[in-house]
């Protein structure tokens, strides 16, 4: 019988969170073992942009420098944006500008794809990490302070078991962790278009009574040429038959709703996805640890998602290094606790309040919208409120 292989860290789930995670606890010395069905595909020029995208915060970013995955992301291909954007009427608009903090930009737009992609190459050079791909998990066990990890291929142990497995996670439901949330009876439809005008150094995002749409610069192609990826967000039939549509009349449709700042388009790809919120009721259950959409899904009216699991990656490398220092167990029960304190309450605050946000710009009171009108003049006129959201939502505040 061959020796089962043991290690600090096991974390299921390879996406941008888990191979996150999963280099930040190797650089602390750590042994890590990171298990994933699906290996991301290899990058060339010619593939087009992705529709998931995400808008990277500066503190994703700076992430991202320590992981050493950074210099590859601006090699591949990237879009900086320096404003932000937010209105619902012309005479109520909110613009927040990268100098308000004495920063060069507010954050990038980088596909998914190339996120996790950029993270898997640092892995594969690291000698305190072991990929299992393709694999999957089947069950796990917990006896005192290790557990046995029964994956496709093999078993292996650990001292600490890490879901960054997604919405669905499989080990949180193994993990019998319940979850509060809901549907939002919206979907967001992603529409990659290529724009007359040249290439724009903002997002922006105006609110309409069915839901907002949005607009997240791309890279420009090779000849140069803006493009953009759309944001539509409506009641889920409406989506549906926006689907539907053939590229020339979902054009038309876009022209209709969209507002000036757009321009001209042509259509590139498409696709929808359901609005929900998830949140688990703990983030921590023995020796096992929730990050990202494991434990949080958010309105992606901000696009907080994955910036948000980034920021739990931070905090947990934070515990478990500190730790470290003081020469504690950094795998005992307290410490793991304190990662669930630092992360649990904060994400629960930007997801309510993503969900206040939304409430308030979709009731179709006129009282209401006149009070949110003030409050996004109100925003634009005390520096100091509107310097503290922008730090916010960059997580310089952390």
């Amino acid at each position: 019988m061959s020796k089962i292989e043991s290690f600090d860290c096991v974390i299921i789930g390879g996406g941008m969170v888990g191979a996150a995670s999963a280099l930040s606890l190797a650089q602390l010395g750590l042994s890590v073992a990171i298990v994933e069905k699906y290996q991301p595909q290899e990058f060339s020029n010619e593939q087009p942009v992705d529709l998931r995208v995400s808008a990277i915060s500066l503190a994703s970013q700076y992430l991202f420098e320590q992981l050493d995955v950074w210099h590859q992301l601006k090699a591949w291909r990237s879009c900086e944006y320096q404003r932000l954007g937010v209105w619902e009427d012309n005479d109520a608009y909110v613009e927040f500008n990268a100098q308000e903090l004495g920063q060069h930009h507010l954050g990038h737009i980088i596909e998914n794809r190339l996120i996790q992609l950029a993270l898997w190459q640092q892995i594969k050079k690291h000698n305190n990490i072991c990929l299992y791909c393709p694999d999957t998990l089947q069950e796990y066990n917990e006896f005192d302070d290790t557990i046995t990890v029964k994956l496709t291929t093999r078993e292996i142990k650990a001292k600490l078991l890490i879901a960054a497995d997604g919405a669905n996670s499989q080990l949180r439901q193994q993990a019998n962790i319940g979850i509060t949330g809901w549907d939002y009876q919206q979907s967001a439809m992603l529409i990659n278009v290529k724009t007359q005008l040249p290439q724009q150094n903002i997002t922006w995002q105006q609110f309409l009574p069915t839901g907002p749409v949005a607009m997240l610069p791309l890279p420009c192609d090779d000849n140069n040429q803006g493009s953009a990826s759309l944001v539509w967000y409506h009641h889920k039939d409406k989506i549906k038959d926006l689907m539907s549509l053939s590229n020339r009349l979902l054009k038309e449709e876009i022209l209709k709703t969209f507002p000036q700042q757009l321009g001209d388009i042509d259509i590139v790809n498409k696709a929808s996805f359901p609005l929900t919120r998830r949140h688990a009721n703990n983030y921590k259950k023995g020796h096992v640890l929730l990050l990202g959409d494991a434990a949080h899904t958010i309105n992606p009216l901000a696009g907080q998602g994955v910036n948000l699991g980034f920021q739990d990656v931070i905090a947990l490398q934070a515990v478990i290094r500190d730790a470290i220092a003081n020469n504690e167990d950094w795998s005992c029960s307290s410490v793991l606790k304190r990662y669930e304190k630092k992360r649990r309450m904060d994400n629960l605050i930007m997801m309510t309040a993503m969900d206040i946000f939304y409430a308030a710009f979709s009731h179709p009171s006129m009282v209401v919208k006149s009070i949110r009108n003030n409050a996004l003049n109100l925003v634009n006129k005390v520096k100091p409120l509107k310097k503290q959201i922008l730090k916010h939502a960059c997580g310089l505040n952390q």
